[in-house]
């Protein structure tokens, strides 16, 4: 049994994601980090132990509902209880529709759609039977003004603020509040993927001015404040 809230955030090892586990390490909380990447995760780990923060690594992919499932079981049995959910794990596999293959479709499908809904399906009873908690799901400027050449990524995003509508209605009478972000465009690994002409038109497009980084932008913009709040009285 942990004392300390527990928060559980996906897609921890990089960008906003490692970004969101050292702010809410350094507010206090116990955060089990998760990613595919072991040594990566394990790195952010280490930083928010050496400013002695509590955390921990869980490895795991977000497009294995079996293994996601487990993970989170196996994080709720080891603390006795699950606060937060930050579902931020995502990819891109960018091609216009002529060109886009169902592989690349179904494989941001099954990161960014599925993984928040098998992550969310696995910490919802534990949530709603403690009478509290919170969900946390990162949404994109894009998944409300599409992009480009993102046609897997925007169905995902505009899905995931769907989620979001629809789960705030069934766990919030229950006491678990779920919201999302959608962030705009932020200096990280997916970001860099993204060709520089597509990213010169967003500025007009879906009314961005310019990007940030993720190591300002995750805790000083209102959707951070907003997350805050959400997390302050989870337990």
């Amino acid at each position: 049994m942990t004392d300390k809230r527990v928060a559980l955030v996906t897609g921890g090892s990089r960008g906003i994601g490692a970004a969101i586990v050292k702010r809410l390490a350094k507010d206090g909380l116990h955060v089990v980090a998760m990613a595919r990447s072991a040594d990566k995760l394990q790195q952010i780990v280490d930083e928010v132990k050496a400013a002695e923060g509590s955390a921990e690594a869980v490895t795991c992919d977000m497009a294995d509902a079996k293994a996601l499932a487990d993970a989170v079981e196996a994080v709720i049995d080891k603390h006795g209880h699950l606060d937060v959910l930050v579902n931020n794990a995502g990819i891109t596999k960018d091609a216009r529709l002529q060109k886009m293959t169902l592989a690349q479709f179904d494989a941001v499908i099954d990161v960014n759609l599925r993984g928040v809904f098998h992550c969310s399906q696995a910490v919802a009873d534990a949530m709603v039977a403690q009478g509290s908690g919170s969900i946390l799901n990162a949404s994109s400027v894009v998944g409300i003004y599409g992009n480009f050449g993102q046609t897997n990524y925007a169905a995902t995003k505009f899905g995931v603020i769907g989620f979001t509508k629809t789960w705030s209605r069934e766990l919030g009478p229950k006491g678990v509040r779920v919201n999302a972000v959608a962030p705009g465009f932020v200096e990280t690994p997916i970001l860099a993927t993204i060709p520089e002409k597509v990213l010169d038109q967003m500025p007009t497009t879906c009314r961005c001015a310019g990007s940030a980084s993720p190591r300002r932008s995750p805790t000083s913009t209102p959707s951070w404040r907003a997350t805050r709040r959400a997390t302050s009285t989870a337990r």
